[in-house]
């Protein structure tokens, strides 16, 4: 019984305030952090594009798909994890049973075309990286049922500081 006196003040501290506190900071900081940024490759070279607009829709969930030539052999990256060409389309056919399944659908309901995945699809592409990557990419994506695309490009005023 070290520490306690008969009849005496007990001093143990309340610690509820405290861990209070600390359970507030840590939701405030899952909720303000920005998993999107890990999900873009910055080693890509955006082609310059001035008439690029903003995106207007409103997607359930957007699937970065960050495209690039690779010495004549395309790599992806998709949400910060590297992607040999052979293993897309089966990444794209887990991820779009997971999105049919979220909307409701199966795949008979989007193989015709008339109904589509509410994700939206944004390629990231170097602008070194030929066409026919995208292209594979794209088909690729269309395969299973996603149809909304977003091409990224860099602002018109990228191309004075990239050079």
């Amino acid at each position: 019984m070290a520490g306690k006196r008969m009849g005496g003040v007990s001093a143990t501290p309340n610690l509820t305030p405290i861990l209070d506190m600390v359970f507030q900071l840590i939701t405030f900081f899952v909720l303000v952090i920005n998993f999107q940024s890990a999900e873009l490759d910055l080693t890509l070279n955006l082609p310059v594009v001035g008439s690029a607009r903003p995106v207007l829709s409103n997607p359930t969930r957007l699937l970065v798909l960050n495209v690039k030539d690779d010495k004549g052999k395309m790599s992806l990256n998709i949400g910060g994890n590297p992607y040999p060409e052979n293993a897309i389309k089966p990444f794209l056919q887990v991820e779009s049973t997971g999105a049919l399944k979220a909307a409701g659908m199966t795949f008979d309901d989007v193989k015709d075309g008339s109904k589509e995945l509410p994700d939206l699809m944004v390629i990231r592409a170097d602008s070194k990286c030929p066409f026919g990557h995208i292209y594979y990419v794209i088909n690729a994506c269309q395969e299973v049922g996603f149809r909304n695309f977003v091409l990224k490009t860099a602002p018109a005023g990228a191309a004075r500081k990239q050079q």
